[in-house]
């Protein structure tokens, strides 16, 4: 049973009013957590997502994570307001907003630009979070390579094998890795402030047309990540991608390292769900050591 009772006075507490939730209204919060609108009889709304009780650092990332994103002041992101644990769950409460599918994506893609202008001397985080359920380690590095190599793909990889995924997966996957060094030549990323987990679900727009962030994953690393898994499922249109272009123009070998860094979310996806994903990062690190061959 949730105690929205202890829910409320967290919330009364990091607001500094009194809030009693006298309404609860499922939402739709993807396939990791629960989540709900809450509600007084005063009209005032929050988001809270709820989990197991263990999964409170992964709540308190994301509260650590909003903030970062928040604290470039480039983009709207839902403001964290608290997180904690009652009785067996652990819970988010966040600002609620009332969200579309359809705004100014112009605005976006600039806005996006800006957040990508906001950049760190090294590469990572002050801690990990998630993408998805998975562990999501930032370890800081002075070297883009070797974080790539370490903490994205080949962590992905450790995870692959100790689920049995050992077939054509590994041994593509050790030849990307020993040869990722090709796909930089004459480009050299600067840590940019990341979102980290772009696809078209984790972005909508307020009513007036506002773009607004949710769900991050974020780090400090290369752009193109971010912009690349744009492209992985769809979503975004032709005036998102001429904004931020404009914004911040990318190299012009973006291509060809498109697919790797997508790479990463399909084994992520291979770890998580199976089904066709492990194929799918066969497929995908076979076009990658072709187009170095």
């Amino acid at each position: 049973m949730i105690d929205w009772g202890a829910i409320s006075a967290e919330i009364s507490l990091a607001v500094g009013i009194p809030f009693k939730i006298a309404r609860i209204t499922a939402q739709d919060g993807g396939c990791i957590n629960r989540s709900y609108r809450v509600g007084n009889l005063g009209g005032l709304h929050y988001f809270v997502k709820l989990n197991h009780a263990d999964k409170l650092p992964m709540f308190a990332a994301e509260m650590n994570s909003l903030r970062e994103l928040a604290a470039s002041d480039t983009i709207r992101v839902p403001q964290p307001i608290t997180c904690g644990v009652c009785s067996a769950h652990s819970f988010l409460v966040l600002e609620y907003l009332e969200l579309n599918d359809h705004g100014d994506e112009a605005l976006l893609g600039t806005q996006l630009a800006q957040l990508h202008l906001t950049h760190s001397s090294r590469f990572g985080w002050h801690q990990d979070n998630t993408i998805g359920a998975t562990t999501q380690r930032n370890n800081w590095s002075g070297n883009w390579i070797v974080f790539w190599r370490e903490h994205r793909l080949g962590y992905q990889l450790e995870l692959a094998k100790y689920q049995g995924l050992t077939d054509k997966l590994q041994p593509l996957g050790e030849q990307l890795l020993s040869r990722l060094d090709k796909f930089f030549v004459g480009y050299h990323p600067a840590p940019s402030l990341l979102h980290g987990d772009l696809w078209s679900g984790n972005h909508g727009y307020a009513a007036d047309g506002t773009p607004v962030l949710f769900d991050p994953a974020p780090y400090y690393g290369d752009r193109e990540t971010d912009l690349a898994m744009t492209e992985l499922f769809g979503g975004f249109n032709s005036r998102f991608y001429a904004a931020y272009r404009a914004g911040y123009p990318l190299h012009p070998g973006y291509e060809s390292r498109r697919d790797l860094y997508n790479l990463y979310h399909i084994l992520n996806h291979a770890n998580l769900f199976g089904g066709n994903y492990p194929q799918q990062a066969v497929q995908m690190m076979q076009r990658l050591l072709r187009h170095l061959d």
